[in-house]
């Protein structure tokens, strides 16, 4: 409860003048059925009584209204603040993950989390504050009343109330974990849902249609499943309710028919007694349904629960330069040792070491899979090395604020992503405050003014999400503007120039080395020819290193550089002939 007290504390008033106002319906409802009593009791024999009374069931009448109003709307908004306050603290602990965590859930599970969980809270939240006063108070006020009528006829009520109670406990405790199990099915539905969207283009190109739907159907059938077998415990909540309920009545009935033969009882009063049996049961019916939602919002708390649990493993808590900036582009790894898995003795790094120089060109090639995205991952900390140190300008990268470091460091990674908006506020991404002349610089760097200078809208074009009215070149080209307009010190290319032909290549490469003086720049690349001018090349396999140095070096003293390299020029030699 500590913890969703701080999401309650913000709109307390809410949270009390809801329940307040539904205690006004609740006195209402408990003397709404007496007055009718005296209505009936006194018949014809009573009009003036009838007329004050009726006066005051028509006031009683106004206040429920007004409670009942009051209740709904301070629940809805205690209920809908407290539900958005905690999306947003959820949505700013995913922010603050580092690859590591956000590898722990799945994209599917996060959205799940984020939208119905806290639905699921919200409504609970919103039912409890109108019915956790409201139903325990009629049940109590009019199980009071029906005592002042009749007390040995509301014995019955003694019996049957803890045996209806025994019995709707016993299948909220065996549903709760059913519950559990439906969320979990509803993520596996959302990321098959949202693989598929995303994908749609590969999956229409393989025509693998048919099998996207057999994979939907199975999740969609799992999630079925998972959810009949939590509704068939509540399917069976309503039947004995009514059960307890009828059973209850017609034993008050047959026992108070006697009671109005005999004289012992009016037949005003058994009317009377007979409708707060009815808001008993009633309520507990509420009840009821209060603890359904409960154990549906236990389920959604523990998951919420564990991504604001989640520990953040990146965080500026040990940093001992805080003040210190990212000013000339200095690299140094020490003995690098890194594991996706920790308790995986594999590593993916292992013992790297090398110096980059502020303001040199460096290339890194080797295999696919050897880890060379991981590495260059290590410089702005997306990941933290298990052993050895990563230095920029001479200070560890832990030692720096995260905001410090990746504000020095610009990345264009394997993966082209855009947002929806247009190519202007794509390329702001990298400088907010950018001016539109150093938009037009970094798109001419990057080649891209070619094709933005050719949409009718020029950078105010709007882009689908993801860039999709993009090519892929076109989209690569744009990510390598967005990061040569934050004017990092470290520059960093991920395979980033793989969509685009030679000639742009050709281009983008000379911008890198001849305008970008001062910045030091790394370049991962699968082609050799992307890396041969470069100061110095890394070669990499199996997540070491088996070579440093120039192109020429390495062509003659490197065999793993040299077979990438000979392998490539006779196949460019082979596709000319």
């Amino acid at each position: 409860m500590k913890r969703w007290f701080k999401y309650v504390k913000p709109y307390l008033p809410f949270f009390i003048l809801g329940p307040l106002c539904m205690l006004v319906e609740v006195l209402g409802e408990i003397f709404m059925p007496k007055l009718l009593s005296i209505v009936i009791n006194n018949g014809a024999n009573g009009v003036g009584v009838g007329i004050g009374v009726g006066l005051a069931m028509i006031l009683c009448a106004i206040l429920m209204m007004a409670g009942g109003i009051g209740g709904a709307y301070f629940g809805a908004k205690a209920s809908v603040n407290f539900a958005t306050d905690v999306r947003s603290d959820a949505y700013k602990s995913i922010q603050k993950y580092s690859f590591a965590n956000i590898d722990k859930f799945s994209t599917g599970s996060l959205v799940t989390r984020l939208t119905n969980d806290i639905t699921q809270l919200q409504n609970f939240v919103n039912m409890l504050l109108r019915m956790a006063l409201r139903s325990p108070g009629i049940m109590i006020g009019a199980f009071i009343m029906a005592i002042t009528i009749n007390p040995p006829l509301s014995v019955v009520l003694a019996v049957t109330i803890p045996l209806m109670l025994i019995s709707i406990l016993g299948l909220i405790i065996s549903a709760l974990p059913r519950f559990s199990r439906v969320q979990v099915k509803i993520d596996k539905l959302n990321s098959t849902v949202q693989e598929n969207v995303t994908n749609v283009r590969v999956v229409k190109s393989f025509v693998r249609e048919e099998c996207e739907i057999e994979k939907f159907n199975r999740a969609n059938s799992n999630l079925k499943s998972a959810s009949l077998r939590a509704t068939k415990l509540m399917i069976m909540m309503t039947p004995i309710m009514n059960l307890f309920m009828y059973t209850t009545i017609v034993i008050v009935v047959w026992s108070g028919h006697a009671d109005v033969l005999s004289g012992r009882m009016d037949i005003g009063d058994l009317s009377a007694f007979i409708t707060y049996v009815n808001q008993i049961l009633h309520s507990m019916a509420m009840v009821s349904f209060l603890f359904t939602s409960a154990s549906r919002a236990i389920a959604s708390g523990r998951r919420i629960a564990e991504v604001l649990d989640e520990k953040i493993d990146i965080t500026d808590v040990y940093a001992k330069a805080p003040d210190k900036r990212v000013e000339n582009g200095k690299i140094e790894f020490k003995n690098v040792g890194f594991r996706y898995y920790k308790n995986n003795d594999e590593e993916v790094l292992s013992d790297i070491s090398f110096t980059i120089e502020a303001g040199k060109t460096v290339g890194i090639v080797g295999s696919t899979g050897c880890g060379k995205t991981t590495l260059v991952s290590m410089i702005p900390r997306l990941y933290d090395v298990d052993r050895g140190e990563v230095l920029v300008d001479g200070e560890n990268v832990k030692n720096y604020t995260l905001k410090n470091l990746r504000d020095g460091i610009g990345m264009v990674l394997q993966k082209n992503l855009l947002f929806s908006g247009t190519v202007a506020e794509n390329l702001r991404w990298g400088d907010i405050d950018a001016t539109d002349e150093e938009l037009r610089t970094a798109a001419a760097y990057s080649a891209s003014d070619i094709f933005i200078d050719s949409f009718k809208e020029g950078y105010d074009t709007v882009l689908d999400k993801g860039g999709n009215n993009l090519s892929g070149g076109q989209k690569q080209r744009l990510c390598i503007a967005r990061a040569l307009i934050k004017k990092p010190k470290i520059l960093i290319f991920d395979d980033s120039t793989s969509a685009v032909d030679t000639a742009t290549e050709r281009r983008i490469k000379n911008a890198l080395y001849n305008e970008l003086e001062g910045c030091t720049k790394i370049i991962i690349a699968q082609r050799t020819s992307s890396v041969q001018d470069a100061d110095m090349i890394i070669v990499m396999d199996d997540g070491r290193i088996t070579g440093i140095g120039t192109h020429g070096e390495l062509l003659d003293k490197n065999k793993e550089y040299s077979e990438i390299y000979w392998s490539q020029n006779e196949k460019e030699e082979g596709e000319a002939e």
